[in-house]
């Protein structure tokens, strides 16, 4: 099995995304809404409406990849829709979403501050 690596840079789309886009659509995506280059280094992850199917894209050496999944029962926890400005995330927490955890409403224990007494 094919998956991102751990210290990959991620940038997820907030919005819904018609999977029914290929790579232009997609690329087309990242460069006018996002504003980044679809040519740089990265991972570009895009999901549907009803949260059951995500698409990766990215650029290798010589020309686009696209990655695909589907879901056949449950769902993807996903963004809310924003300003447009994308999530970024490395390989690793993408590796969790794509295994189906919430990695947005993981919440660390709260930090404790502690005074010396004098």
């Amino acid at each position: 099995m094919l998956r991102p690596d751990r210290l990959a840079q991620v940038y997820l789309y907030a919005g819904k995304v018609d999977m029914r886009k290929s790579i232009n659509g997609l690329a087309a995506i990242v460069e006018q809404e996002l504003e980044l280059n679809p040519l740089s280094p990265a991972l570009f992850v895009f999901c549907n409406r009803a949260r059951d199917k995500i698409k990766l894209l990215y650029w290798e050496r010589n020309g686009f990849v696209l990655w695909y999944k589907r879901l056949e029962q449950q769902r993807f926890t996903w963004l809310k829709p924003t300003d447009g400005e994308p999530v970024i995330i490395d390989g690793y927490e993408l590796n969790l979403l794509l295994d189906g955890l919430d990695i947005f409403n993981n919440k660390p224990h709260n930090t404790l501050n502690f005074t010396a007494m004098s």
